[in-house]
């Protein structure tokens, strides 16, 4: 397979002297295109951190990381940016949806910050809330849905522009178990590609079957690798 993020002894660390505190203390791995990758660990133990450096989000300490073979830590801050818009689709946790926005227009964000046409924008967007099971939600505020249907118009914000990797922190956390399921098992058989990867952190083992690989971190580090893919390297 072809990598499609390297980290290399990723270390971050937040405040200074006695204070200093490592969330990520030396990760190094390998996710590749054409697989789901599961990170998991106690809360705490340097996931989200990860992802946000992986991401272009937080800068890390010291350490590497390549999307795509492109080292992004090397970029300025607007290539990063634009990096990232164009190549990274991330759902994050406490959802960042736009609460004077309706619920298509912020899943049409990262088709306009494309600039696409608006009104091509929105009916895509339309489109990604049927297939969450939110369709009939689309002209209503975030306020108005529960956290769960929040959580969904983030996943469905993340696939809008159909970006190479994908980046979910926690995504089932706020649904119930079937909802769940189906959203992660359309994830797995009409989003993944062999063109595509999906880097997933989560404590849901409700949804660990999708996993083709399960890196799991205590304390800032790597404490295993689970390859769950048959006949894979």
């Amino acid at each position: 397979m072809n990598s499609a993020v390297s980290a290399h002894e990723l270390i971050k660390w937040f405040g200074e002297g006695d204070a200093k505190t490592f969330a990520v203390s030396g990760v190094s791995f390998e996710a590749n295109f054409g697989e789901i990758f599961f990170i998991v660990g106690p809360s705490g133990s340097g996931k989200t951190t990860l992802l946000s450096m992986i991401s272009g989000i937080l800068r890390p300490n010291s350490g590497t990381v390549a999307i795509d073979s492109v080292e992004i830590w090397k970029l300025n801050p607007d290539r990063i940016a634009e990096f990232r818009l164009n190549k990274v689709g991330f759902v994050f946790q406490d959802y960042h949806l736009f609460p004077r926005l309706t619920t298509a227009e912020n899943v049409a964000i990262p088709l306009i910050l494309k600039k696409h046409d608006w009104d091509e924008s929105i009916r895509e967007a339309v489109g990604y809330l049927e297939i969450v099971g939110l369709k009939n939600k689309a002209e209503l505020p975030p306020v108005k849905l529960s956290g769960g249907e929040q959580q969904r118009v983030a996943i469905a914000r993340a696939l809008v522009s159909k970006p190479d990797i994908l980046i979910f922190d926690e995504p089932t956390a706020s649904l119930d178990g079937d909802t769940g399921r189906r959203i992660m098992d359309f994830v797995k058989t009409e989003v993944l590609n062999d063109k595509r990867c999906i880097l997933i952190v989560t404590h849901d083992s409700r949804i660990f079957e999708f996993a083709d690989r399960i890196m799991t971190m205590e304390d800032g580090k790597i404490v295993g690798i689970e390859n769950r893919r048959d006949g894979a390297e």
